[in-house]
Order: C-alpha cells, then structure tokens, then sequence
C-alpha cells in the first residue's frame, strides 16, 4: 500500500540467500527500491554507489560484523541501520543502541514487523533530514546577514550565532555556542545581553534600541538591537533572538552632515527636496561623477558632502576647490599640483588636490567659470584617471570620485564657446538640480527652526521661534540668496533680539526693500494689518514697507478698518 516513502532505497545486507530473498520479496511489493549485499565488502561498495536511504544488516558477516558497518555508515551519512540476527546478545544489543542503530531485530521476522520497523525508520529519517534542512536553510541565511544574530534558550544558554558577531560584537561563535551569556568575554558594556535579557523576563518585543559601544576596539561604535522572543506551537517563550546592527558609518555620515557649514544639516520636508534626498541614496554607492546645479545659496556643495560621506569612500578624505576664487596658473597648480621651478614662485613640489582625494572625493565648486586649458586637462583626469603636475610630463593614476557644482547654466556658455561639450557630457553623467527656496517654501518653518537652534548654540541664548508676521514675511518672500540669505537675515534678527521670539522690528532694513513679500490677500486683511502693524511697535513706515503700500495708502487703511493708530 502506498505509504508515501514509495521509491525510498533500502539496502539488505546477510549472507543469508533465503533472507535477502525474502526481504527484497516484502520490501519491493511495498514499492521500494532495493538491493543486496551478502558481505561488509560489498555493503560497503553500495553505500558509496546506491546512496540507501535505510540499511537492514546481520550482525554476523564473515570476517567482519554488522556492528563494523554499523560504525561505517554513522560516521560517514545520515542513514538509519536496523539490525538483525539469529542469536540474541545482551552484549552487541546494547552496543547497536549506543552507536545509533535504529532497532535491533531477532529472527525469524515476520513480514508485518519487517513493514512496521521499515516504516518507522523512514519516516525518522524524513524527521532527520527536514531538521537538517532546517538547520542547513537557518545557517545560510545567518551566514548571509551582516548584522549579528545570536538566539539563546530560557536558560541565557546560546544555541545559534553568525560569523558577522564576530565582526560586530568581537565575539567568536565557535566559542560560545552552548555556553551562558553571562559566561562571554566582550569588551563592551553588555548593554544589548541586558535587552535579551529583559524580552525573557518579561517575554515582550525590545525593537530599535540604540547602544554606543566600543566592541572589538572600535571607538565610538553605534549598533541597533533588535529582541523578540522564541515562540513554540503552544505560544509558550522558548527562548529569544538578539539581532545587532552596525549603524556605525550611518552615524559618521549623520555627524558629518551636521558639522557646523552653513548649518549643521540638509533641512528638506517638500517633494523636491525628498526626491534629490533619494536619488543622493541611490548614488551613494554608485561611483559615477555627478554634476549639482542651481542659484547660489541652495546648498549644491552639502548635497556634494552627502554623496561623499554617504557611499563606500566616505572613510576617505573630501577635498573641496572653489574654481572660481583663484586665477587660471593658481588652479591649476592647486588641482595637480607642481614641481619645483616649474614657475617663477614655485621654490618646491606640491602635491595637487586630485592627488590628496586619491580614493576619495573632490567638490570643484563653481565649475563654468574654469578656462579652457582647465578644462582640457579635467577633461583627461575624467577619461584616463590620471594627472600631470605643472612642469613634470609623468602621468600619476588617481582613484577620485569628481562631484562639481555651477550655479552657471553650462548650455548656454558651451552656444558661446565658453565651456566644452564633451567636458559637460562628462561631468554630467547624473545631474541634480537645487531647487531654489521659493520653489519649497513649504521647508521654510524646518529651516529656521534649524537655524535657530545651531544659533542657541553657538550664541548661548535661548530664541526658539518668530513671530506669525515674521514667519508669514518669510513665506512670501522671494529669497534671490536661497537658503544663505535666510541664515544671514536670521543671524542679524538672533543678534538684535533680546526676547525669546524674532518680530518683525528685529529684522534688516533690506527684506523690506522687495515687495514681491506681499499678495493682495495681506494688504486687504484686517488682522494681518493689525497684527503687522503692532509687531512694528505701530511704526507707520516699517508697517508701510512690509505691506508694500504708500504712508497715504496705509493710513487710509488704517482708518477703513478701524484700526487705533
């Protein structure tokens, strides 16, 4: 009858022609697949060959006996042995048991024992071989993962850890595996064997926990640990799973990006803003050059320090050239640097900016304002990774990552002759556009918040926001510098301020010069006249300038809506 082990393959060893006739008889109406040894030679030759699934062996084989083979075939496969014979033995029964043989069977068998035992074996062995599959499948999967994985039992006892724990945590699985967490040798302060302990005590969930740490001798190191308890069948805690990530280069490019430059960090809540954000992440370890173009002030050279310390050369130095602050013979020994003599003034070798970011990164910022000699060397660095100094004709290969920035537009320099085609293409292989800030004025309340707080900082005071019409100015105001003009109007306004909240009379004389701040619906509102006009301290010629209406216009105002004055 169909058992589902149909073409299971079974190998009968015995010297005994009737028995191994017999057996093959009963085995073979059951639909397996069978074949015969009559001694430990040629069982031996079929192991290697027929690859059986299940062994029935005598205990008696001429020169050798089943419990040779018994041993054979434990140390080499995983494959259940029944053994059989004709004269029972206290003696090799016990010693079948203890090198794992399945059963130990006496003749004569009948041929339903000879069924049942059969397929008790099989199945085992089904059990066995799904369980190390299992085990094969789980082991994969943890050598595959970067992070650290280390699973304990209810007793703090580890039955599972990855190669990356070694890495990460300086712990060797090999060492310990089958040993209490409490007996591990680390070099950190235990923080994360605490969250595993806490998900058993309590058999709850520990998701996201952050932990500076000094594992395996590395300063400043920063993980996310991650506890879950282990669950069986009958929703009973079985043990925990402790993961640890290595967060440690994301904080180094969160540091960075939020050392003091402008500000601290690149403040974007709109979807231009979001959008360059994604496509900085997906080029971060893309080593391709890219090209950062819009107004002054828009932050082109934060977006090139993102690429820079968010990709594999962020342990590497970031070297940053504004082209346009020096003369043509000043940048070129600045970019490839010189050999002594090469020019009057050059009284000894210097090593170029391409050769300092060797394995990194160079920012040439304000790159259409290079000349064409320039831009016929930067030309060769793109397309054959090397560079000559000034006055020496050796070529020196250089590994750079080139990010350049213009608030030029290249198109139209390159109609008049001023900038090579081919040099654009090159440098243009990805180009992201800064979005000047009236464009998102949505980042506007983000941005000074920001601002406001590296001020906090650095001027060791306390001003956290502004005003209703200072915010509602900011709004509607045209910012032709972008984001620097911003933190420049802000600083002046932190200055001058001695309350806790920027107004209106705290700002420069010169955003009340444009009146693109204003729209019909402010100039024809009630409260936001009245609301302005009082920031100001009632001053009719700041209230005028802000609302961008005459001193005539505003008192006729002032009067129309009641307003005291």
């Amino acid at each position: 009858m169909p058992n589902g082990f149909e073409n299971s393959k079974i190998l009968i060893v015995d010297d005994e022609q009737s028995i191994r006739f017999n057996f093959t008889r009963f085995l073979t109406g059951e639909g397996y697949d069978v074949k015969t040894a009559i001694d430990f030679d040629s069982a031996i030759e079929l192991l290697v060959s027929f690859e059986p699934d299940l062994v029935i062996a005598d205990i008696i084989l001429g020169g050798h006996t089943g419990i040779d083979l018994l041993r054979e075939i434990k140390g080499k496969m995983r494959c259940p042995v029944i053994m059989i014979t004709g004269e029972p033995n206290i003696d090799t029964s016990s010693v079948a048991v203890r090198l794992g043989a399945f059963d130990y069977l006496s003749k004569p068998i009948r041929k339903f024992e000879l069924l049942k035992v059969v397929l008790n074996a099989l199945e085992l062995k089904q059990l066995k071989d799904k369980n190390e599959e299992y085990k094969s499948n789980v082991a994969a999967i943890f050598r595959s993962i970067k992070s650290s994985i280390m699973t304990v039992n209810k007793n703090m006892q580890v039955t599972e850890c990855n190669s990356s724990a070694f890495r990460i945590c300086g712990i060797d699985p090999k060492e310990v595996i089958g040993n209490n967490i409490n007996s591990i040798k680390t070099q950190c302060n235990r923080e994360c064997f605490n969250v595993l302990r806490k998900t058993l005590v309590n058999n709850i969930t520990i998701s996201e926990h952050l932990i500076e740490c000094n594992c395996t001798n590395r300063l400043n190191q920063t993980v996310i640990v991650n506890s879950t308890p282990l669950m069986n069948p009958y929703k009973k805690c079985i043990g925990a799973v402790l993961l640890v990530r290595d967060i440690t280069r994301l904080r180094k490019l969160e540091n960075s990006l939020k050392e003091q430059y402008n500000f601290h960090n690149i403040i974007g809540k709109s979807d231009k803003m979001q959008s360059i954000f994604a496509v900085v992440d997906n080029l971060s370890n893309i080593d391709t050059t890219v090209l950062i173009t819009g107004e002054s002030g828009t932050g082109k050279e934060l977006i090139g320090r993102a690429l820079h310390y968010s990709g594999a050369r962020s342990d590497q130095d970031l070297v940053t050239v504004n082209c346009s602050a020096l003369s043509e013979n000043l940048l070129e020994s600045e970019l490839f640097g010189h050999v002594k003599g090469s020019f009057t003034g050059a009284v000894k070798d210097k090593t170029g900016r391409f050769q300092l970011a060797d394995k990194g990164t160079i920012f040439l910022d304000e790159i259409g304002d290079i000349s064409h000699h320039i831009q016929l060397r930067l030309l060769r660095v793109l397309q054959e990774k090397e560079i000559e100094k000034v006055g020496d004709y050796n070529p020196i290969k250089v590994d750079v990552r080139i990010v350049a920035a213009t608030n030029c537009n290249l198109q139209d320099k390159i109609s008049k002759g001023l900038f090579r085609e081919d040099l654009y293409y090159r440098l243009k292989v990805v180009e992201i556009k800064m979005p000047p800030l009236r464009e998102r004025r949505e980042d506007i309340p983000f941005l000074i918040e920001h601002i406001l707080s590296d001020f906090n900082k650095k001027f060791k005071k306390s001003i956290n926001d502004v005003s209703k019409d200072v915010m509602n100015l900011f709004l509607n105001y045209r910012w032709n510098g972008n984001v620097r003009e911003l933190k420049n109007i802000l600083e002046h306004a932190y200055i001058v301020c001695n309350k806790s909240v920027i107004h209106v009379n705290d700002l420069p004389q010169e955003i009340f010069q444009d009146n693109t701040v204003n729209n019909v619906n402010i100039k024809n509102d009630p409260e936001k006249i009245e609301e302005i006009f009082n920031s100001t301290g009632k001053n009719i010629t700041k209230t005028a300038q802000i609302l961008g209406v005459s001193r005539p216009t505003l008192y006729s105002k002032l009067k129309k809506y009641n307003i005291s004055n």
